[in-house]
């Protein structure tokens, strides 16, 4: 059995839900885990929702965090993770659309192996306009990080403690740490989760959420795949760029001799065809393009990073200390 849970709860004016989300959560994780504690996040909310957390504050088991401002959901998450004391990490939204009821599932998952538990609303009650992009932009995050979950958004996540060490989330990086984990190393997988329609308040998102989550997507799949090797993506498109100029300029330079030299007739004179300024800036963008990453591969060495480009999964043989493991809690 997992020693500790640590929920974690973002809330924004949702007043109305947090004592029955509270009485879910209780009864949810009662025997299931050995202790549980509940940290509820209010970022920046404008109703009584604050209130109701210092009311609900008083059981020993949970905990209250205010904004001065709304910062983000990330900022929420990150603000509870540094609080949290649980082996066991479970991310859930306010709005009681996420059910409680599945951290039995969820838990099975981290026993059976995985590191990150990630929840599908298989049966999504939302309007259309909010199912269809996300089923959308779900394709896209799989096939361009390789990681394929059907709902890489679903608030309902739960991973181990390890996870959340090794992984900074920030602007609104919360919907891509099932892939963050993932290009660490972490196992990760996916169970379909009860999804129950919006009884009180409204949705925080509104249309701007897709274009934010589209450059945000951009971001991780650049992170994920080159932060630790910047020129190799950089300097490729600089490459590639170098050569289709130098080409051109080669090819031209070729006609000039042929012009000049042997006295072809050319229909046109160099100075004045296209292809010039063309391969001059191909060129001058390739050129650019290499020194950017030469400068990033300059920056990554002599800086570092805040995070070391490598997970540990497990220990053995150290003298003074027993064999350590991730997995520990699969017991």
């Amino acid at each position: 059995m997992c020693h500790f849970l640590s929920v974690i709860v973002p809330v924004l004016n949702e007043r109305d839900t947090l004592q029955t989300l509270t009485r879910e959560l209780n009864a949810a994780a009662q025997g299931v885990v050995n202790d549980f504690e509940i940290i509820f996040v209010d970022d920046g909310s404008t109703d009584d929702s604050w209130s109701v957390i210092q009311v609900l504050a008083a059981a020993p088991h949970i905990t209250g965090i205010r904004f001065r401002r709304n910062f983000g959901k990330a900022a929420a998450l990150t603000a509870g993770i540094r609080s949290a004391g649980g082996d066991l990490i479970l991310m859930i939204d306010a709005d009681l659309q996420d059910d409680p009821a599945e951290i039995p599932r969820l838990v099975a998952g981290i026993r059976a192996g995985a590191d990150v538990v990630n929840g599908w609303k298989q049966r999504r009650l939302d309007p259309w306009h909010k199912v269809y992009p996300s089923r959308v932009f779900n394709w896209l995050i799989s096939h361009m990080t390789g990681l394929r979950l059907h709902d890489h958004n679903c608030g309902l996540k739960l991973f181990r403690s390890a996870v959340a060490r090794e992984i900074r989330i920030y602007g609104e990086m919360h919907r891509f740490i099932a892939v963050l984990a993932h290009a660490r190393g972490f196992r990760v997988t996916e169970i379909p989760v009860h999804h129950r329609p919006r009884q009180h308040g409204y949705s925080k998102y509104g249309i701007r959420r897709f274009l934010r989550g589209f450059l945000d997507l951009l971001t991780v799949t650049f992170l994920t795949s080159f932060g630790y090797r910047p020129q190799h993506a950089i300097g490729a498109c600089g490459l590639c760029f170098l050569l289709i100029g130098l080409l051109g300029l080669g090819y031209l330079s070729a006609l000039w001799c042929l012009m000049h030299v042997f006295g072809l007739a050319a229909p046109a004179p160099i100075g004045s065809r296209p292809l010039l300024a063309y391969s001059i800036a191909a060129t001058l963008l390739g050129g650019q393009a290499l020194s950017l990453g030469l400068l990033a591969e300059m920056i990554l060495a002599f800086s570092g990073r805040p995070a070391d480009g490598y997970s540990v999964r497990e220990r053995t043989g150290h003298p003074g200390s027993e064999s350590q493991s991730d997995a520990g809690l699969t017991s």
